[in-house]
């Protein structure tokens, strides 16, 4: 069991770098808090070794992986999309599974993850193959770098415009639709700006248009003449529009706060005073990275505010189950499956993306999880009999303890009978089914 206090934190010990010691010693439950949060759940050899290496050098891990990355991403970057470019956004769905499942970088993934909830663009909408796959792309390519790149980025990216009914930017008809958003959802947040700021950017976002899911300026319906956004004056482009709003100290509240609620609580929201340091550090050169790092070694991060602080999304739930059992799965009805429990991967419901916390469970989704890990166990069906509990414990244990310390690491118990002598599949499937392990 974890051994964690209660107690609130000021600001300099919250962030300071835990250090285990007899009050609060490196164990099992926290090697599994952080790869739960950092990754999609571990393997039993990596919950060993963070035992071994201790937090500081797990995150090293975490962050800078040892395997070469790079060779991963060139095999497993491009999926091969129709030649008429028709909308496969279940293939999509299954690439990027099977990416989260077998990557050496897992924060990454989890980070470009978050950030397709931050920018909720939806496939339904973009109708291109091609346009959604660049849009991951980009969105991986800055999930642990600068949001000060990124923002322009996604400003230029067909699938957003696509999404938000942008397609055509006219001199004659600012899209206001398209500017607010960007204020309000994915920047300042709400109540951060005038009406007059989101005409004015939308007139900078003129010129832009969507044409055969490429993006194209058209420079006779470009607005040139000056503009006055949130107190500056100029003959803004959209990406002046973008260091603007990445420049405003609103910005950066919004992302930390974001962060977060992502890495380290989502049940009760922290004070300014907590979070500002961090968003006065992230302000000074808007790198994701450090703000991840920050998070991950912290005092606050390996405490019980911290500690199953946050419901696991259907991805997290469905991939912690595949990785504790050491295989892949087939991903295209994975991805299915993780649609009916709510999360339709590509197709988030608003451009705000899911709203998350409580709202993944429910009486239908909580019976619809059991059913995806029975499904997931089974040696036949959908799944293919890939994911063998009794290989796996084999290899590493035996009996319902070692299912509840892969999965759980001993944060609860089982109390329906199993013992060393029961099946292995219906050992996991119990571990699977506590209420402990919807939560992350």
């Amino acid at each position: 069991m974890a051994t964690l206090t209660q107690q609130p934190f000021d600001p300099a010990t919250a962030w300071a770098r835990y250090e285990p010691d007899a009050r609060r010693p490196w164990n099992l439950a926290l090697a599994g808090h952080l790869y739960r949060r950092a990754a999609f759940g571990a393997t039993w050899d990596q919950l060993q070794r963070a035992l071994r290496d201790g937090p500081q050098r797990t995150i090293d891990g975490l962050l800078r992986p040892r395997a070469d990355v790079a060779a991963f991403n060139r095999q497993h970057d491009e999926l091969e999309t129709p030649p008429n470019d028709e909308n496969s956004s279940n293939d999509l769905r299954a690439w990027w599974l099977q990416r989260m499942i077998r990557t050496p970088h897992p924060l990454l993934e989890k980070m470009t993850l978050f950030w397709h909830g931050h920018f909720g663009v939806n496939a339904t909408k973009v109708n291109s193959a091609r346009a959604m796959q660049q849009h991951l792309q980009l969105l991986r390519k800055h999930a642990l770098g600068s949001f000060r790149e990124m923002l322009p980025g996604i400003m230029r990216d067909a699938a957003m415009l696509l999404s938000l009914d942008a397609k055509a930017n006219r001199k004659a008809l600012p899209n206001e639709d398209l500017a607010r958003c960007f204020m309000e959802t994915f920047t300042l947040g709400p109540g951060r700006f005038s009406d007059r700021d989101v005409h004015e950017a939308a007139r900078a976002f003129s010129g832009w248009f969507v044409l055969q899911n490429q993006l194209r300026l058209i420079e006779r319906e470009r607005d040139s003449e000056m503009k006055h956004i949130l107190g500056q004056e100029g003959r803004f482009t959209s990406d002046d529009v973008a260091r603007i709003l990445v420049e405003q100290p609103a910005t950066s509240q919004t992302i930390v706060r974001k962060v977060y609620r992502w890495l380290i609580s989502e049940t009760v929201e922290p004070d300014e005073r907590l979070l500002a340091p961090l968003a006065e550090s992230f302000a000074k050169n808007h790198d994701v990275f450090p703000l991840v790092e920050t998070l991950l070694r912290s005092n606050l991060f390996f405490s019980a505010m911290a500690y199953r602080q946050r419901m696991k999304s259907p991805v997290e739930f469905a991939l912690g189950v595949v990785k504790g059992l050491e295989e892949a799965v087939p991903t295209p009805p994975l991805a299915e499956a993780l649609a009916r429990l709510g999360q339709n991967l590509l197709h988030p419901p608003t451009a705000k993306g899911w709203c998350g916390g409580q709202s993944w469970i429910n009486h239908a989704t909580l019976a619809g999880r059991h059913n995806l890990a029975a499904a997931l166990l089974k040696s036949d069906g959908a799944f293919g009999g890939k994911l063998d509990p009794a290989a796996v414990a084999g290899r590493h244990g035996s009996g319902s303890k070692f299912f509840l310390n892969l999965f759980l690491q001993g944060d609860a118990e089982l109390h329906d009978g199993t013992d060393a002598n029961t099946d292995a599949r219906r050992v996991a499937y119990a571990a699977l089914a506590l209420p402990e392990f919807q939560l992350a």
